[in-house]
């Protein structure tokens, strides 16, 4: 449900200077839900009593099939749903909900519901530690880069496909491959790099193997 005065979803308010609610407030924010590389996270916040927790969403939940029949929609749902019953939502409660298009089908379900929330932009403390929590997830992967931030945008978006093009084979498992722009050219450019990189890989243990045995005939010759 939205504010008593309707706001449109363009209306929303930070979450760093909120307006004033007698009673508490739920933020929750997404991580990773449009990144290439990795699960995605739902972070749940308690401002009354600075509670934090995490829902995860699969990599898988991004193939092209489960993205057409909104499978990952569905899923954030569920763990919106299981996340405000974790910490114990009720009637008065304010939830502060991100307005990105991950959240869609929760929003439908908080109208049909009657579930009083706001549109808002989530910093500060909530947005931290679920973009945290994402980076942390994709360091267990294997992404070494010391560029990578709990900043998203380009900049994350081409350490990750860096990443994955040094070995495709191995890691395009961890790729959201649902979104349109992999299949349609980033897939095709990240196989070619790999490709590239495999053939100057061969090449330069071919000339260091011939190089060693040129040494290697000097001194037998000498």
């Amino acid at each position: 449900m939205k504010t008593e005065n309707e706001h449109d979803q363009t209306t929303c308010q930070s979450t760093i200077n909120s307006t004033e609610w007698v009673g508490r407030t739920i933020e929750i924010d997404d991580a990773g839900t449009g990144d290439l590389v990795g699960d995605a996270f739902i972070g749940f916040r308690d401002t009354e009593s600075g509670k934090v927790i995490f829902r995860s969403v699969p990599v898988g939940l991004y193939n092209k099939d489960n993205r057409e029949n909104d499978r990952d929609k569905k899923h954030i749902l569920k763990v919106v749903k299981e996340g405000l019953k974790a910490l114990h939502h009720r009637k008065g409660d304010r939830i502060l909900l991100c307005r990105g298009n991950c959240f869609d089908l929760v929003r439908e379900y908080l109208n049909e519901n009657n579930i009083y929330y706001e549109p808002a932009i989530v910093e500060g403390e909530l947005q931290d530690e679920v973009e945290g929590r994402f980076v942390q997830h994709l360091r267990k992967l294997g992404v070494s880069s010391n560029n990578l931030t709990t900043e998203s945008g380009a900049k994350r978006y081409f350490i990750l496909f860096n990443w994955v093009c040094r070995d495709f084979p191995n890691r395009e498992r961890y790729v959201k491959t649902g979104f349109p722009s992999w299949g349609r050219k980033w897939r095709k450019i990240a196989q070619k790099r790999y490709n590239k990189s495999k053939n100057n890989l061969k090449q330069e243990r071919k000339q260091i193997k011939e190089r060693a045995q040129e040494i290697l005939n000097n001194i037998l010759a000498a």
